[in-house]
């Protein structure tokens, strides 16, 4: 007799928790007990595999690679608590300010800087949002302008290296974090380009919405600008070239590279003057609760793994996948789609945890190459997370606008972003040169 149909009773009855807001490491393990329970008590399920899962636990903790999330979470979180990341924004926009739409092209700048250097969106967002809106907000720039720029550009941290979303999603595909990083690179310089383009576009054919700095607007206090520049600007840009160069031309592992990061983000703090003990409490802190987090997640959902593929739901739904009209295109389609849907509701590290189990198999039936695979998944992710009405990226910014900017200006300002999101996502789809192009040179230069 056969009981697969368990294995997707146990997948329903996982999201049908999560939709009540239940904690997700909790979902993963309660439907586990549940529906192993049950399939042990019926026959489907060996109980003996439960005695893998301490093997699989040690493996994780044992990968080398998972030692870069708390490595690049600390850079981020120094460079904000230090108040470096605010001299930055404010540094560029002054710089830019002359140019019609000049400040939202800063934001996209200080964007893809912050993303290259912290990986962490939440941060990235609520900082440019507390730092660049009001000023875009007293100079006359459209609300949904302002605010759609500032949610896309916080969730370049979901795509541009090191980003925390290809850590964990290499983990859970099984491919180098050196090459998604690499793979990475230029998909999320040319969603950074799109939103530049865009917003010179806005500044031509509509500049009352994005006008550029008044003179008065432009000055700096107590130092020359390019001092300002050289101060603010130049030593970001090092540290970046430092950790991506060290990984590109394979002088260091992600991990090396990521400690070489977080050192040099307190030595920044340290040249700047702005280092303190209890900003690097703060940091540490904000460290110790995000990888806490993640890792909490990872183990709750092998617990999951295990017990759904035991009930042979793997199997399951890999031949489903395999035999989607249209093969490997069709297959793609579908697994856009529904990692597109996962990431309106849910984290990305619940997304890799959930979809990447059960989508990877067949795509290595289909024999696609996996760093791609995985690079069109986290472009993918990026457009979920800032897709009205729930993308995650709009509460973050909601949370620090209060009355100055409607929610629902917030959500219209994210559409023109999310329409350049998928245009970049249909290239990289249909032109994987996109990502494996750089790969393949980077390989070479190893």
């Amino acid at each position: 007799m056969s009981f697969e149909w368990l294995a997707i009773a146990m997948f329903v009855g996982f999201f049908m928790i999560l939709m009540t807001g239940y904690p997700v490491a909790y979902a993963f393990v309660g439907t586990s007990l549940i529906f192993g329970g049950i399939g042990f008590a019926l026959g489907a399920f060996n109980q003996s595999l439960v005695l893998l899962l301490p093997n699989r636990w040690f493996g994780t903790m044992s990968d080398i690679q998972l030692i870069a999330i708390p490595y690049f979470i600390f850079l981020g979180a120094v460079l904000e608590k230090s108040g470096l990341a605010e001299e930055l924004l404010e540094t560029v926009g002054i710089l830019f300010g002359p140019i019609r739409g000049g400040i939202a092209l800063a934001v996209i700048f200080v964007g893809t800087l912050l993303a290259a250097t912290t990986g962490v969106v939440a941060a990235t967002i609520i900082a440019m949002g507390l730092i660049s809106l009001p000023t875009m907000l007293k100079y006359g720039y459209n609300k949904q302008l302002a605010a759609g720029v500032i949610t896309s550009a916080g969730t370049l941290a979901q795509l541009i290296p090191p980003s925390l979303v290809l850590v964990v999603l290499s983990d859970q595909i099984g491919v180098s974090v050196g090459d998604m990083f690499v793979g990475a690179l230029v998909p999320g310089l040319m969603l950074s380009g799109a939103y530049a383009l865009y917003v010179i576009f806005i500044g031509i054919v509509r500049p009352q919405d994005a006008p550029a700095l008044p003179p008065e607007a432009r000055m700096l206090r107590g130092m020359p600008l390019l001092g300002k520049v050289m101060r603010a600007l130049v030593p970001p840009i090092v540290l970046i070239l430092a950790v991506l160069g060290s990984i590109f031309f394979g002088i260091a592992t992600p991990s090396e590279a990521g400690s070489v990061g977080a050192v040099g983000a307190i030595v920044l703090t340290i040249l700047n003057r702005k280092f303190s003990w209890d900003m690097l409490k703060r940091s540490a802190e904000a460290t110790m609760r995000t990888t806490g987090l993640v890792l909490t997640i990872l183990f709750c959902s092998t617990f999951f793994s295990l017990v759904f593929d035991g009930l042979g739901g793997t199997e399951l739904i890999t031949s489903w996948l395999l035999n989607i009209p249209g093969g490997a295109l069709g297959y793609l389609i579908v697994a856009n789609i529904v990692v597109f849907l996962l990431g309106v509701f849910l984290e990305f590290t619940e997304i890799a945890f959930i979809a990447m189990p059960i989508l990877v198999p067949a795509a290595r039936e289909l024999q696609m190459d996996l760093v791609w695979f995985g690079v069109v998944m986290a472009v993918n992710l990026q457009t979920a997370f800032i897709s009205p009405p729930v993308g995650f990226s709009l509460f973050y910014l909601q949370s620090v606008v209060g009355k100055n900017v409607p929610t629902i200006d917030i959500h219209k300002g994210a559409i023109p972003f999310m329409i350049l999101q998928i245009i970049v996502l249909m290239l990289v789809m249909f032109f994987p040169g996109t990502v494996t192009w750089l790969v393949n040179i980077s390989a070479g230069a190893r």
